[in-house]
């Protein structure tokens, strides 16, 4: 075993760990279950919208 082919191992190596790590964030991302989840996280933005936004150089009213 030489530095060259170990090099090149490691290389192959690392690129397979990281193909495998994609495709398990993938599959954890669309996992069944995971909808709920995901719709409670797009509505965020949208939780508090019951007033209109104030007006540029007007302070909040709390």
């Amino acid at each position: 075993m030489d530095y060259e082919f170990l090099r090149s191992l490691s290389g192959s190596i690392g690129t397979v760990f990281l193909v495998a790590s994609f495709f398990g964030f993938v599959l954890y991302a669309f996992r069944p279950g995971s909808k709920r989840v995901h719709s409670d996280s797009a509505e965020i933005p949208f939780r508090h919208d019951d007033a209109p936004a104030p007006e540029a150089g007007q302070e909040a009213q709390q």
